[in-house]
């Protein structure tokens, strides 16, 4: 399966949090995105691993995604590892994408620092044709994405570049409500997290609006990324 866009999260939500209308915007524009969850989020305080993936999969259906899997890994110890490497090499030598959107460079849970590198890491190594891959019984071919975007989460990191996603904050929103057991349920009787209060939903809204305000637009999400980037002209920036 042949992507446009191939987004990576450490934990089921992250995806949705950090780039989810950024998601629901290309695929409104006939983008092919695909997801994949690098751990179930087993540790999560709220709710359970097969629930989240229940809810990972909900979220899925209202970004519209070609596809969205979970690699299992061990969530809190994410590491650099040959194994994590190459589980990441063979999904992008599956999908094939021309961008990897993956988590924050530095951020409040280890796991997104570790992830983003060690996707980064994953995105050159499949590149590199001694290394060989197999899925399903048949060979993989080598393939390099063109560029890795990373996404911001709960640190203030200052984009290098942002998406105007004003039209497509609500179906964000959406994405992320998906996954009830995580976030802002006044009935709920579970304990309470950081990401589980009115506040945390609410800064959904004013932060993607404070990056609108900076740039000229209603809604934005940012990014930071790994190499500069070339632009043909100035005809996708907005005045």
């Amino acid at each position: 399966m042949k992507t446009d866009i191939l987004a990576f999260g450490a934990h089921p939500d992250d995806v949705e949090l950090g780039c989810g209308g950024t998601i629901a915007k290309l695929v409104s524009e006939g983008k092919t995105c695909a997801i994949i969850d690098l751990t179930k989020g087993e540790l999560g305080t709220r709710g359970t691993d097969e629930i989240r993936l229940e809810e990972a999969a909900q979220s899925a259906k209202i970004l519209g995604v070609a596809a969205r899997e979970n690699l299992a890994m061990k969530d809190g110890f994410l590491v650099n590892s040959e194994e994590y490497q190459l589980r990441i090499v063979k999904m992008i030598r599956k999908y094939r994408p021309e961008i990897v959107l993956a988590n924050a460079i530095d951020d409040r849970h280890p796991d997104h620092a570790k992830a983003a590198k060690l996707v980064s890491d994953a995105c050159f190594l499949a590149g590199l044709r001694k290394i060989q891959t197999s899925l399903d019984g048949e060979f993989q071919e080598v393939w390099r994405p063109k560029q890795i975007f990373h996404y911001i989460q709960w640190k203030d990191i200052k984009p290098e570049f942002v998406i105007d996603i004003s039209e497509h904050l609500d179906k964000k929103l959406e994405a992320c409500m998906a996954f009830k057991t995580q976030f802002y349920d006044p009935k709920s009787t579970e304990p309470e997290t950081p990401i589980t209060s009115k506040d945390f939903y609410e800064s959904l809204t004013y932060r993607a609006q404070d990056l609108g305000r900076l740039s000229g637009v209603t809604y934005a999400e940012g990014f930071t990324t790994e190499k500069l980037i070339a632009m043909k002209n100035f005809d996708g920036i907005v005045l």
